[in-house]
């Protein structure tokens, strides 16, 4: 297969959103730009074109895919039921990185939902995302990368991963936010968050005040557990490279790492000029949101430098931090060091 590039300039970009759609409509798959990470988007109605998404990553078939949706009106066309609490949030979240897990409309395919009788819904804030959505279908659209590998934010990270497996891809800039979007499921009293994104807890928690964390945010999924959202699985996220995260003040860090062979340290950009060994810094300590938007990317990067094990200097786990964390701790298998 040979996999097309559709640029999206002034001059040829209604051309692009329409071939783009055209493929979905037929049942292809079409690498998209988001806000958060490059989709591989598929008809969210279409058993077959959902099949090639998950034969495309090799992604395993009980971890559940986000449908993503151009406006308001379309919620109905891929959820059974919509509680007023969805639509509040809607209002103030959409167009965004945020996901809301609700009862399964029956035009979604059963393959999107993981054996789940719940969808996970979200409206991208991407122009070309919603323009090709308005032109074809709902998409259900994960991550457009290997399965269990770092998610791409540029077009060029689809194309090292999937060139050759999915019909099409976008050609547009990097994404804004650079980790996933927040997942919330409303199925459940009290509704929880599953997977943690740019839209924190604290601020759902202004319209569903009652929200709580699941357990597996932080920890590893029960051996009999199903995923309810995509992300949830015990490693995901990780480069070839030895992952180890650490959780540690900066002198700590800086100390620990300078005192290691064979061994590459992602640290704050605070902390940079203080390390000797090999090093890429994902972000400044005061600023989560630079950390979300390099750390896939950064982890890419690892496996060129040729070391054993990669030490990640852990964030916060709270805020944008939260989400950071919970993608580093996949990435590490769960191997956590405390300093």
């Amino acid at each position: 297969m040979i996999t097309k590039k559709y640029e999206v300039s002034n001059d040829v970009y209604d051309k692009s959103i329409v071939e783009a759609a055209n493929i979905l409509k037929s049942g292809g798959t079409v690498a998209i730009p988001t806000e958060t990470v490059y989709g591989l988007a598929a008809s969210a109605f279409c058993d077959d074109a959902i099949a090639k998404i998950f034969i495309a990553k090799g992604r395993p078939q009980d971890n559940p895919l986000i449908v993503h949706i151009a406006d308001i009106s379309q919620l109905g066309e891929v959820a059974a039921e919509i509680p007023d609490e969805a639509y509040k949030l809607a209002e103030k979240f959409w167009p965004g990185p945020f996901t809301m897990v609700l009862k399964k409309g029956e035009r979604v395919s059963n393959s999107v939902c993981g054996g789940l009788d719940t969808v996970a819904v979200r409206m991208p804030n991407n122009d070309i995302a919603r323009d090709i959505i308005r032109n074809s279908v709902p998409l259900a659209a994960p991550s457009a990368n290997i399965s269990g590998k770092p998610s791409p934010t540029t077009a060029n990270h689809v194309i090292d991963d999937l060139s050759g497996k999915i019909d099409a891809v976008i050609m547009a800039g990097g994404c804004s936010v650079g980790v996933e979007s927040t997942v919330i499921t409303l199925c459940t009293n009290p509704p929880k968050l599953l997977r943690p994104g740019a839209v924190t807890a604290e601020q759902i928690r202004e319209i569903l005040p009652d929200l709580v964390i699941d357990n597996a945010v932080l920890n590893q999924l029960g051996k009999d557990e199903k995923a309810a959202s995509p992300g949830m699985k015990y490693k995901h996220y990780a480069p070839e490279t030895e992952v180890v995260l650490v959780e540690a003040d900066s002198k700590s860090f800086v100390s620990y790492v300078n005192a290691q062979e064979n061994c590459c340290a992602v640290c704050f950009s605070e902390e940079e000029a203080l390390i000797d060994v090999k090093k890429i810094c994902y972000g400044s300590i005061t600023s989560e949101e630079s950390l979300a938007k390099n750390v896939f990317s950064t982890l890419r990067k690892v496996d060129d430098l040729g070391v054993k094990t990669v030490y990640i200097h852990a964030p916060e786990k709270n805020g944008v931090g939260l989400a950071v964390y919970n993608r580093l701790i996949r990435a590490a298998a769960f191997k956590v060091m405390k300093l």
